[in-house]
């Protein structure tokens, strides 16, 4: 069981571990006690709650299995994990109001464009087009974005003609972004503070219609992998935190640089980083609002 997961359920974490044998995830069930009951202890609460079910729903308890995931304070510990069918079964015992939003969540997230696009996310790092992929250009940040979005969009992979806006701030206009794409490519890549450069600038022209941020973040990681032998933790980096930076990103550069200077690591060939780095670059973007804009060109 190689492959660690982070759900979020809102802005609350749901951890889960892939296995490689049944084909299925196993999610923590402290992760899932603690978003439904809000506790300030929910290893007791399970506590609790598992003594109970031994009497009237003994086979969930037996379905538990213990997996190592990773805690805050990245460190692993033996947890309680069920798997999907089961999560459902526990849910229904966990006295909350969330109850239909989360079995609504947890049912359906993985059948939404992100949900199937964040699974073909998991898939790159163990696919032969990752290492094949060119890095710090255009064409590879392409190749990125219609890995992880083709057969989801039909934009996949192809550089946006329509202008468009986010929260009031219009990206490169699309009349000569092929041209802006261009200088951004040629932009050096010799230390950190030209990687994180380059990619603000790549932020700012927004070259897709859709999965900019997502693609763009394993575009940069590319990038510092290559030229420097690091990448970023995006576990490390908290959501407020990043998308403020970013937004200030555009008049200053300063504060994003010191926000993921702190979060690099030499685990370039980590699949739990990887892994995590998915779910966290699609958490990021639960706010992300696009929209187009009538072009007067």
């Amino acid at each position: 069981m190689t492959k660690i997961s982070v759900r979020f359920f809102g802005d609350s974490e749901v951890r889960a571990v892939w296995d490689e044998g049944k084909s299925k995830w196993w999610f923590s069930v402290v992760d899932i006690i603690g978003v439904l009951t809000d506790s300030k202890n929910p290893r007791k609460y399970w506590s609790v709650l598992k003594t109970r079910l031994k009497r009237i729903n003994p086979q969930l308890t037996t379905n538990c299995s213990q997996l190592k995931l990773t805690a805050r304070d990245g460190k692993k510990y033996a947890t309680d994990c069920l798997l999907q069918e089961d999560v459902i079964a526990l849910v229904e015992n966990v006295p909350s109001k969330k109850t239909p939003e989360f079995i609504k969540w947890f049912i359906y997230s993985e059948e939404t464009i992100d949900g199937k696009s964040k699974t073909k996310a998991y898939a790159l790092f163990d696919s032969s087009l990752y290492s094949a992929l060119e890095v710090g250009t255009v064409n590879g940040l392409q190749q990125i974005h219609a890995y992880l979005f083709g057969g989801l969009y039909d934009f996949a992979g192809q550089i946006r003609t329509r202008n468009i806006a986010k929260g009031g701030f219009q990206f490169a206009s699309a009349q000569f972004l092929q041209e802006t794409l261009k200088k951004i490519e040629k932009m050096p890549e010799n230390t950190f503070d030209d990687i994180i450069d380059k990619y603000v600038e790549m932020n700012a022209a927004h070259p897709f219609m859709e999965g900019n941020g997502r693609s763009t973040r394993i575009w940069l990681d590319l990038i510092l992998k290559n030229n420097l032998r690091v990448c970023v933790d995006w576990s490390l980096v908290p959501k407020k935190a990043y998308l403020s930076a970013m937004e200030r990103s555009v008049t200053d550069t300063a504060p994003i640089k010191a926000l993921l200077s702190t979060a690099l690591t030499d685990r370039i060939n980590d699949r739990e980083v990887f892994m995590k780095g998915v779910d966290y670059s699609y958490y990021y973007e639960q706010v992300d609002e696009i929209t187009e804009v009538e072009s007067d060109e």
